[in-house]
């Protein structure tokens, strides 16, 4: 079965072990406190499949998709959906497949489920002769996913360069909020970002766009946010009850590449501002993009960043919508930090994953468990993966049914594979 091209690109520099996870390697949890149970997932997903999504729906449905290849050649996009407090995962379901599609570890494709029971999908195609010429295709089904509309690109039609790391958020009942890193005027400048030279500097910068999209599939209003964003690092958006706020990387003129936030009330956008004044210079991108979670006014951001030289994962809270971030605190701190996180906020408390190196190069999925002040209450160490480098991708997390559920890829026997965990607290 091919393998998608982010995959045989790293794995001549994988080394390989029998175990692909290992529950087992937890650290010891606090003194006094009880160890959170950890279960391994049987998923829905076949052998090969990578790019997962874990999407909580309204109706307290879980949903996870992926991409796999296929045996004719080129890319299916799939999902399952898994009902509230069910226990199975329902038979897999097609959103679209093709041979013309850019795959790539870190641009990966998402779902999200509206609340008029709507179910919208996005992948990247090639849309040009560079490599670095694709796009965003948009779909909307209003059948739980037994059709698609056909698909459109967010950004017009015959703009090179890339588009892509999209966030999704529901704007309304049967509205789609949308927001993307666009190289439009980078593009315009003759320079190309490049997701695998670990680099992505020089010329125009990439910009952050949004865009909403009503129930007939149609863009209803298109803003530019920020004209200067690093060039592909993941964005992420939480709703407040002042509307949605989304975070991403930004880039200055002099390369600081710190965590910025905007927000939109329904009528109009807020200018980008810092989370938090890092000041990490960096000419080129680190694939490393920010998340967020909120309730009501509060809105809680995670973040790596090596602003003081070492690897580092920090978070900040914030308790009007945004506009302003109590000091950050540091979660993870060492060369041991990779990075790539998730979070989720589930029974009144925050859950964050990330990456870490182990001493013998492999890779673990380290959950932790924080209060609205961001204390950690207890972390454990979900997973250990035989992928090295960026082939284990970004792992997923969201709160379902009382408990964590992460989605992560690893590789055996030369190809990639995913992984699941739930992890309960008593």
């Amino acid at each position: 079965m091919p393998l998608s091209r982010w995959s045989r690109a790293v794995l001549p520099m994988l080394t390989l072990a029998l175990s692909a996870c290992s529950p087992a390697d937890a650290p010891a949890p606090a003194v006094g406190a009880t160890p959170p149970k950890v279960e391994v997932l049987r998923l829905p997903s076949p052998a090969h499949a990578a790019q997962p999504d874990l999407v909580a729906a309204p109706d307290g449905a879980l949903l996870m998709s992926w991409v796999e290849p296929m045996d004719e050649g080129g890319h299916r996009l799939r999902f399952s959906r898994r009902p509230a407090q069910s226990g199975d995962w329902q038979a897999p379901r097609t959103i679209a497949q093709g041979t013309k599609w850019f795959v790539n570890w870190a641009d990966t494709p998402h779902v999200q489920a509206l609340p008029d029971g709507s179910l919208w999908a996005h992948w990247l195609r090639s849309t040009g002769p560079s490599r670095m010429d694709y796009g965003i295709d948009l779909v909307r089904s209003g059948d739980g996913g037994a059709t698609w509309s056909a698909p459109q690109l967010v950004h017009p039609a015959g703009t090179p360069g890339d588009h892509g790391f999209v966030t999704f958020w529901p704007q309304a009942r049967d509205r789609l909020g949308i927001a993307w890193l666009d190289s439009r005027q980078k593009a315009a400048g003759g320079t190309h970002a490049h997701h695998d030279d670990g680099h992505h500097g020089g010329g125009a910068p990439m910009m952050l766009r949004a865009a909403i999209y009503g129930a007939g599939e149609r863009q209803e209003s298109e803003w530019p946010l920020d004209t200067s964003t690093c060039d592909c690092c993941t964005t992420s958006s939480a709703v407040t009850e002042r509307g949605v706020v989304v975070v991403y990387r930004g880039r200055s003129t002099d390369e600081i590449r710190d965590t910025r936030i905007v927000r939109f009330d329904g009528e109009r956008w807020t200018a980008p501002r810092d989370v938090h004044a890092d000041g990490w210079r960096i000419a080129g991108c680190p694939v490393n993009g920010p998340v967020v979670v909120a309730d009501g006014a509060t809105v809680w951001v995670a973040w790596y960043t090596e602003a003081e030289g070492a690897p580092e994962l920090r978070a900040a809270r914030s308790t009007d919508a945004g506009d302003t971030f109590a000091a950050p605190v540091t979660l993870a701190k060492g060369p041991q930090v990779l990075g790539r996180l998730g979070l989720a906020r589930g029974g009144g408390q925050q859950l964050v994953s990330w990456l870490e190196q182990t001493p013998d190069g492999r890779q673990a999925l380290v959950l932790g468990r924080y209060d609205d002040a961001w204390r950690q209450t207890q972390h454990v160490r979900v997973a250990t993966l035989s992928a090295r480098g960026r082939a284990s991708g970004i792992p997923r997390l969201q709160w379902h049914d009382e408990a964590a559920w992460l989605v992560w890829t690893d590789v055996s026997s030369d190809a990639p594979d995913l992984h699941g965990a739930r992890v309960r607290w008593p």
